[in-house]
């Protein structure tokens, strides 16, 4: 009996699946962790192992491409289609630090099989994600009868996205030519519950400052000097206090200029997934939810934009009072930015801002990083569709849509190679990223092998870009 795509597929994934598991692990041994100067070689050995084996998958170009910091790896396989689209899968290779003492059950560069789950750094984040698209092309090809995928399929795995990818974006406009795609996937995500495949559509942007109040050249005493000359530590919570208004929206004017909003389709979408807000409140180990009023907590940390002070000080901090007037006083403060938001736009707008609310006396000084843009795919765009069939063909049943409140350098893809981006991930929340025995849970990574898969005939098929 002929079997059908879908079975051959599996029937495939299950021959070789002692193999894969077999080379993943030999992968997540190696401790590439890009954060500490000492585990330098062994990223480069990282990135030299999964150039090798994707030259034995069949990438007829595998290349290690050298950056300022780590190295990145690029690979790529023409269809032989000339009107088969090009698809850039993004992911990386390096990982957070991790130690037995940090409080894992195991070496963490010693991956262990417990029950259904596979034990070490870079399981989930973002090894096994990457990884799960070399079986999965060749899968592909042997459901297909094909010598080479059905779209033009490139990768691009970075070496520094656990260290703010600080080098990524001058490496991609430096090789803009090389990965010039019309679909950009990103396997660095995760989905909602292993009970419930999702597909995430966007992800916010980050915008950070740090703002310094300067007033006395020294501290001076409060009794001699207080309610006559302005106190810098009160200017900075005044400042503060004047970031929202009462409803919870963002107070500096312009902060919304150009926001794409939440249609009516994506709120339903986000009210169907089984929201439990208790257990969220749980898992945040807080005991309220807060926001913007008029949006729920979904809409608040996914697709809403946010000011928020992740630290504070000025004067004195130690045992008992010094009763001074500080000379200085700091507040920093990060802005998470939706579609449609400009970061130069929102730094502008924030040092007018800040400027209109520094008493006289008060010298400000502000200074901003580099920003992340903010990415969002329509949910009617043939590319998304394709990756939900998909992903519905793997799972057997229907596919959600999500987004995700963090920020990363998928933007950056976006913005340089003007592709829209898409997001295939398997991970769910419990898997631990960055946190003590990291996790990938074995049958949902054997999902992501499936549905990458089944992608690249489905977007073939379903979609041509125009020229």
């Amino acid at each position: 009996m002929s079997q059908t795509p879908d079975s051959a597929v599996r029937t495939y994934i299950q021959q070789h699946r002692a193999a894969f598991l077999d080379d993943l692990t030999a992968w997540l041994r190696i401790p590439s962790v890009s954060a500490q100067p000492d585990h330098a070689p062994d990223v480069r050995r990282s990135a030299d192992w999964l150039a090798a084996k994707l030259t034995e998958t069949g990438f007829t170009t595998v290349e290690v491409w050298p950056t300022e910091g780590a190295p990145a790896v690029f690979a790529e396989w023409p269809s032989g289609d000339p009107e088969a689209p090009t698809v850039l899968v993004y992911g990386h290779h390096d990982v957070q630090p991790a130690a037995r003492e940090d409080g894992w059950n195991s070496e963490p560069f010693e991956p262990v099989v417990r029950g259904n789950r596979l034990y070490a750094r870079g399981a989930a984040d973002d090894k096994g994600q990457v990884f799960f698209h070399t079986l999965g092309v060749r899968a592909h090809l042997a459901a297909t009868g094909r010598t080479a995928p059905a779209v033009n399929l490139k990768l691009l795995i970075e070496g520094e996205e656990e260290s703010g990818s600080p080098h990524f974006r001058a490496l991609v406009q430096e090789r803009t030519e090389h990965l010039a795609a019309d679909a950009v996937i990103v396997s660095d995500t995760g989905m909602w519950a292993e009970d419930t495949p999702t597909v995430c559509t966007g992800m916010r942007g980050l915008a950070e400052c740090e703002i310094r109040l300067h007033g006395p050249d020294q501290d001076i005493h409060s009794g001699s000097f207080g309610g006559a000359v302005p106190n810098p530590a009160t200017a900075v919570a005044r400042l503060v206090a004047a970031l929202h208004d009462e409803r919870g929206h963002v107070a500096v004017p312009g902060f919304y200029d150009g926001v794409v909003e939440l249609t009516d389709r994506e709120r339903e979408l986000f009210a169907e997934l089984p929201f439990d807000e208790e257990r969220w409140l749980r898992t945040a180990k807080s005991r309220a939810t807060h926001g913007e009023a008029g949006h729920t907590t979904l809409e608040r940390i996914w697709a809403r934009p946010t000011a928020e002070v992740n630290g504070i000080g000025g004067g004195y901090q130690g045992p008992g009072s010094k009763t001074i007037i500080p000379s200085s006083a700091v507040v920093k403060l990060s802005f998470r930015l939706v579609a449609g938001q400009d970061p130069d736009h929102v730094e502008k707008a924030v040092r007018a801002w800040a400027a209109e609310q520094v008493p006289a006396g008060i010298r400000c000084e502000i200074d901003f990083g580099s920003a992340t843009r903010p990415c969002l795919t329509p949910l009617d765009h043939p590319a998304l569709q394709s990756v939900a069939r998909a992903m519905g063909r793997a799972f057997e049943g229907p596919v959600r849509f999500t987004r995700e409140g963090g920020s990363g350098p998928a933007a950056d893809l976006q913005e340089v190679l003007g592709a829209p981006v898409l997001f295939l991930g398997i991970s769910v929340p419990s898997d631990g990223w960055h946190a003590p025995d990291e996790k990938v849970e074995l049958d949902l990574l054997l999902k992501g092998v499936e549905t990458s898969a089944y992608l690249w005939a489905d977007l073939a098929a379903n979609w041509r870009p125009m020229p």
